[in-house]
C-alpha cells in the first residue's frame, strides 16, 4: 500500500511523541491503532471540505454526542434505577450523559451542557 502524505505525517508525529515506545501509554500499543484510523480516513479520498465535515461528524460520534437534538420518543430513553419518592429517572440511550424524571419530556445532563425544561 502506498503510503498518503497524512499517513506519513500521522507517523512521524506520533513517533516524535514517542507513542510508539514501549514506555508508552498502554506500551505503545495506541499509536498503531491510530495509524489503522488514519490510514482508513484517508482511503475516503477527501477534498478538503468534506474532510473537515468528516471530521466534525467523527468528532462528535467517537466523544458519544449526537447529531440531531434529544427527543422525547421513548424509545430514546430507559428507565435506570428505582422509584424514589414516586420519581422514576430514566437515561437517554443516545447520549448517556442525559437523565430525566419524567421519560424525557424534560431532561438535564449531568455534565451540565445541556437542559431541556
Amino acid at each position: 500500500m502506498i503510503k498518503n502524505n497524512l499517513v506519513l505525517h500521522a507517523k512521524r508525529e506520533l513517533q516524535l511523541a514517542g507513542m510508539f515506545d514501549k514506555d508508552a501509554d498502554y506500551n505503545g500499543a495506541l499509536a498503531p491503532h491510530i495509524i489503522k484510523v488514519v490510514e482508513a480516513f484517508s482511503k475516503g479520498k477527501h477534498s478538503g471540505a468534506s474532510a473537515m465535515i468528516s471530521i466534525g461528524i467523527l468528532e462528535k460520534l467517537l466523544r458519544f454526542q449526537t447529531l440531531t437534538p434529544i427527543t422525547n420518543n421513548p424509545k430514546e430513553w430507559m428507565k435506570v434505577g428505582r422509584k424514589i419518592a414516586r420519581i422514576s429517572l430514566w437515561q437517554n440511550k443516545r447520549d448517556p450523559s442525559i437523565f430525566s424524571k419524567d421519560g424525557g419530556k424534560t431532561w438535564y445532563n449531568v455534565e451540565g451542557t445541556k437542559k431541556k425544561e
